[in-house]
């Protein structure tokens, strides 16, 4: 039970409790079956995750450094779980299995049909690189390393804004357009089957159930016209290999909204065929001349929405950004290996390293022609008897080692013809043979870390029009009200625990913090498994 106290260390955190419960922290109590009998039961152990994600208590290691005593009373308890027992309640919860269950009960909450009609999804994948030795990876590349590493792709949708809702767990860094069409799209076709009706499809030919937004990894006409004609799903997406220029002549000024804010553009549309198929294609016109290419088979939306739309795809490489460094994205909750079906096809490692070896071999012999082609051209020049021996003398060894990279690209292609490229996983050698590292505990733990970021975006949503720097500074100062110290008073006829948060450095935090308080307090939101009543004021 709570107990009134002074100077609780982080007891401003209880500020953002209203916005966890509006974002479907307390769902899970719906989807888990409750932890068996003891001091800690399901409700702690949310809250004590959640409160972990906001004040960037990164993983339950560093619970060591924290003082379990203030902790607890901020949950109404003599102390919080120490770390091996928190690692052993998370472990039952994740023996249950039931991640994608509380992701899809999650999904009905966030999306809201009525403030956004139109459903947009954004999607893009994120490599959490592995760094250990037990499990056996596939190589992928990882764009911010700018390297082939081992490691587990994660493909994540997101809104416009670059909130998150829901992650999807790669076993061998699958290509994007085949997660997208296996695993994304079912789970979107069962979770919005409510919200766009076939009446409303029928009565509008042109009306998608919903529309994708990805980059160009996906890249494929074909693929595109299948969503459309058998799914009925729209794409917005940056076109591959252009090569034509539109004249300039052509593009107009128009506003567009990406990310929430305006922005001036010079804008042109045509409608094209490629692969035999009819789109939308949308250029802008940068400054220096360039024109940035979309796609799209979205036929009611305007000009400006394809353009803002497609330009708000940043918003979800700056959310993989921002995870990263303060949520601590990729680091794994439990050890664990889990084994692959056998008959999972893969490219085979043979048929890598060969075509990596001739590639190698490509560039060895380009370097040896250039320098040939260099000597060549000396020749042209007036040299002397002697400078000329010595020149024919560079031609030929140039010449010859050129030949002989050209004889080694030939038996080595002729090699790789007689493999296939592609193995079951069961002829890999066992040693080598690929793993995948456990998902289930990685899933959860995404999960309750979207839920800690969508809780900060409310928070940070409330200050964006009083505070003139909130796109810079908006979630710095959201974390440090949060760990902010705070006096709790409890009033047990009255119903109420009250929370007086201390005061922030500069008058200006002091304002938007009773603005966020005023907020929270018109929630009368009730502390879970308690009868009291949040009351937020400012010391």
């Amino acid at each position: 039970m709570f107990t009134s106290g002074n100077s609780i260390k982080n007891g401003a955190i209880l500020l953002a409790l209203p916005a966890l419960v509006s974002q479907g922290l307390l769902k899970a109590l719906k989807v888990y079956t409750p932890l068996p009998a003891g001091y800690y039961n399901l409700t702690h152990i949310l809250l004590l995750l959640s409160y972990m994600a906001l004040l960037r208590i990164k993983n339950p290691e560093q619970l060591k450094t924290c003082s379990p005593g203030e902790l607890g009373k901020i949950m109404g308890l003599d102390r919080v779980p120490e770390m091996k027992c928190l690692r052993q309640k998370i472990h039952i919860l994740v023996e249950q299995g039931k991640s994608v269950d509380f992701e899809k009960t999650l999904f009905s909450e966030w999306v809201n049909p009525e403030e956004n009609p139109c459903l947009f999804f954004y999607i893009d994948g994120h490599v959490r690189i592995y760094f250990g030795d037990k499990a056996n990876l596939s190589k992928t590349y990882v764009s911010r390393q700018k390297l082939c590493l081992s490691g587990t792709t994660e493909y994540w949708v997101n809104d416009e804004q670059g909130s998150p809702y829901m992650s999807i767990i790669g076993q061998l860094n699958e290509h994007l357009k085949k997660t997208i069409e296996d695993q994304i799209i079912p789970r979107l076709l069962e979770d919005t089957k409510e919200m766009v009706s076939q009446k409303q499809l029928d009565d509008n030919p042109l009306l998608p159930r919903f529309t994708l937004v990805f980059d160009r990894e996906a890249y494929d006409t074909d693929f595109f016209n299948r969503l459309w004609k058998d799914k009925r799903i729209a794409i917005i997406s940056y076109r591959k290999n252009v090569k034509d220029k539109w004249p300039e002549s052509e593009f107009k000024q128009v506003e567009i909204q990406v990310i929430g804010n305006k922005k001036t553009v010079f804008v042109c549309e045509r409608t094209v065929v490629l692969g035999g198929h009819s789109f939308r294609e949308i250029r802008k016109l940068s400054e220096g001349g360039h024109q940035t290419s979309i796609l799209t088979t979205n036929l009611i939306i305007t000009i400006e929405e394809v353009a803002g739309k497609m330009f708000s795809r940043w918003s979800q490489e700056n959310f993989f950004r921002y995870m990263i460094a303060e949520f601590n994205f990729d680091k794994m909750i439990q050890y664990g290996l889990e084994k692959i079906d056998e008959n999972t096809k893969v490219v085979n490692p043979e048929y890598s390293r060969l075509t990596q070896q001739i590639k190698k071999s490509n560039e060895k012999k380009r370097r040896a022609e250039a320098l040939l082609y260099e000597q060549m051209e000396k020749l042209q020049e007036k040299l002397r008897p002697h400078e000329i021996i010595a020149v024919t003398q560079k031609q030929a060894d140039y010449n010859e080692t050129a030949q002989a990279y050209r004889n080694e690209i030939i038996k080595l292609k002729l090699k790789r013809k007689a493999i296939n490229r592609t193995i079951p996983i069961k002829e890999m050698p066992e040693i080598k043979r690929y793993n995948c590292l456990n998902r289930e505990s990685k899933l959860f733990m995404n999960i309750m870390k979207m839920i800690a970021y969508r809780s900060e975006t409310v928070l940070y949503n409330i200050l964006k029009p009083i505070c003139k720097t909130a796109e810079k500074e908006g979630r710095q100062l959201i974390q440090t009200i949060l760990a902010s110290d705070a006096d709790l008073e409890t009033n047990y006829i009255e119903k109420t625990l009250t929370v007086k948060i201390h005061s922030q450095a500069t008058p200006r935090a002091n304002e938007y913090l009773i603005e966020i308080c005023n907020i929270m307090n018109e929630t009368k939101t009730i502390y879970p498994n308690t009868f009291f009543t949040l009351i937020f004021k400012i010391c």
